[in-house]
């Protein structure tokens, strides 16, 4: 299956399904009035594949979760709005050590950081450093360019064809599952094993069959994400008022 990608997602993880493509199947009879099966007649990996094709072929989406930090081998909480123009704003927390706000537009990065987080990203700083870096930074936005090295691997999954890439290639060997709702959306659960790991989709079966979660028990890229608001508006502007830039900052 695609976990890789999907790890890859937010830090750049997830995926989903094709513009245009319905859970509804050429030569229904819409006289008989009993349940439809969703996706009657398809196998688990024809379900994905069109899950896949529908997701890429968003516009824009929000994603939600948690997912693995190579880095520090902790998780990071994401809750992000993107989109194909590599718009995007929402927030990020590690570990649940505080909270930062992220808005990119044009080629601009907007930041805002909590106490509790630059903290924890300076610890082992020393403690005069930490605390005017604090009252310096805390709760006020930031800003640098986008393609400044400080800030192109975050901007990076700011931008939906980039955190999508790849995704809706390769092949997959998914089993259907129960049907079952996420959030209130009806949606059938696939299943797929590699080796010793469990990776889960939920697909959507009214409407476009859009990737709706994913779930994915591996030891070293755990992944549980939510992708909701497909083709709604990202609101990725400009805060207004007072900005630090780091950019000038930093000489």
């Amino acid at each position: 299956m695609r976990r890789t990608a999907f790890a890859a997602l937010c830090l750049a993880t997830a995926a989903a399904a094709a513009a245009g493509l319905t859970g509804c199947l050429p030569g229904e009879n819409k006289a008989d009035d009993k349940p439809r099966e969703p996706f009657a007649g398809l196998t688990g990996s024809e379900i994905a594949d069109r899950a896949m094709k529908a997701t890429t072929g968003a516009s824009s989406l929000r994603m939600t979760g948690d997912v693995h930090d190579d880095e520090s081998g902790g998780t990071i909480r994401i809750d992000m709005a993107l989109n194909k123009k590599g718009e995007c704003a929402g927030t990020l927390s590690m570990g649940g050590t505080g909270k930062a706000e992220l808005i990119k537009t044009g080629d601009t990065l907007y930041m805002r950081y909590d106490e509790k987080f630059l903290r924890a990203q300076s610890e082992g700083d020393p403690k005069d450093e930490t605390d005017a870096m604090v009252s310096f930074m805390a709760g006020k936005w930031t800003k640098m360019a986008a393609t400044g090295k400080d800030a192109k691997d975050i901007a990076a999954f700011c931008d939906l064809n980039t955190v999508l890439a790849g995704t809706d290639e390769g092949s997959t060997d998914a089993e259907r599952g129960a049907t079952t709702k996420v959030n209130g959306t009806p949606a059938i659960v696939l299943h797929e094993k590699d080796g010793k790991e469990t990776y889960t989709m939920y697909v959507a079966t009214e409407g476009k069959p859009y990737l709706l979660k994913i779930t994915g028990d591996s030891k070293t890229d755990p992944v549980a994400v939510s992708l909701t608001d497909y083709e709604k508006p990202v609101h990725a502007t400009a805060p207004q008022g007072k900005v630090i830039d780091l950019d000038e900052l930093g000489g």
